[in-house]
């Protein structure tokens, strides 16, 4: 790759890579690009580097590079002092990147490369990329907040399965059955909180890494969501609490059914537990379909109560959205997404006919490529 020279139209100082039937402007790079000649003067400053150091590109063309950027550590040493790239070791080829402060504190990312005629010969060019630390610092927040969450969370559980353990360790004769049962029991229950918790954990990572496996089998899912409503039955909920309507005939299905069943029990337990009224799971061939058969199967599950409000719809599936009523880890919904994700399909938020929340979700047929 060359470096060619500017056309007129570009502002002084603008460097454009690359052949002239595929000039590229470095005004349209993404990230900031400084370049300095052999004497250390600055001749290439594009729009990024203009908005990421607040330094007008006329204030920077032409003059010293340890002007315009006055760059230092987080202990506070001079940068271009400290690496010294135009009269240091002539092997260097350049700085790998790095947290460094801009004038006012500002926290910059910089890596630098050593452009040189010959391996150990001067310094022709400096280049030296910028950027933001805004996407890192939303990813370490996030981060800290999934400890906070996942510490909190499983404070309690364990607390509880240690507390009993040990209390029926230590005095395991003066319990009664009943009592003895009662405690096993809340263990139990506690055990299988953390273990969700873990699942989840794991679900986020394999999320967040692009690594989710996705096993396709023929999955009915109307029967999937009887056997989710029977599941909110058995457990104490009035059967009439519940309307399922399946449009058939719905097209061959070819998903994962344990992930099936975390997104039919996501959206369920989230309608019955925040949402009000009688919670209804509509399940039909894709609108998009039309008169092919197969093109997949959407799902809808809505309430009737209070719904979520507009400014909050673009947050329901990010990471430790919760709704108005406490409670849970606020990660399901984000894990939901992605599962959906996986298998092709898309989700969405809105409002129910009945005013509550309504989640939508549409998964195409998916047939592995061996059965095609």
């Amino acid at each position: 790759m060359t470096v060619g020279t500017s056309r007129p139209a570009q502002p002084q100082g603008t460097y454009l890579w690359g052949p002239e039937t595929s000039w590229v402007d470095p005004d349209e790079l993404p990230d900031g690009l400084v370049v300095a000649d052999e004497q250390g003067l600055v001749v290439c400053f594009n729009a990024a580097a203009v908005r990421i150091t607040t330094v007008a590109r006329a204030d920077a063309i032409g003059r010293p590079l340890e002007r315009v950027l006055p760059l230092e550590d987080l202990k506070g040493r001079r940068w271009w002092t400290l690496t010294d790239p135009y009269g240091g070791l002539a092997t260097r080829v350049g700085q790998p990147e790095r947290n460094l402060l801009l004038p006012g504190g500002r926290e910059v990312l910089v890596s630098a490369r050593y452009v040189r005629d010959a391996p150990t010969g001067p310094l022709r060019r400096l280049v030296v990329s910028l950027r933001g630390t805004e996407a890192r610092r939303r990813s370490e927040r996030s981060n800290a907040e999934l400890i906070a969450t996942v510490a909190h969370e499983l404070r309690s559980p364990l607390t509880s399965v240690k507390g009993f353990t040990a209390t029926l360790l230590a005095k395991w004769e003066r319990f009664t059955d009943d009592q003895k049962r009662l405690m096993l029991e809340t263990v139990d229950a506690d055990a299988g909180r953390v273990t969700r918790l873990i699942a989840e954990l794991l679900d986020i990572s394999r999320i967040d890494s692009g690594r989710l496996e996705v096993r396709r089998q023929p999955v009915d899912l109307g029967a999937a969501v009887r056997r989710h409503v029977d599941a909110h039955v058995a457990a104490g909920q009035a059967p009439d609490r519940f309307r399922v309507d399946v449009t058939g005939p719905l097209p061959d299905l070819w998903a994962d059914p344990d992930k099936m069943d975390q997104v039919l029990g996501n959206l369920l337990e989230n309608a019955v537990r925040h949402g009000e009224g009688t919670v209804t799971i509509d399940v039909a061939p894709s609108p998009s379909a039309g008169e092919q058969s197969g093109s997949g199967t959407v799902v809808t599950v809505s309430d009737e109560g209070p719904g979520i409000p507009e400014e909050s719809m673009g947050r329901v599936f990010t990471r430790f959205w919760r709704g108005s009523k406490r409670g849970g880890t606020g990660l399901g919904l984000y894990i939901v997404k992605g599962i959906v994700e996986a298998h092709g399909g898309t989700i969405t938020v809105g409002r129910g006919p009945g005013g509550g929340a309504e989640f939508r979700f549409t998964l195409p047929v998916g047939t592995p490529a061996h059965l095609l």
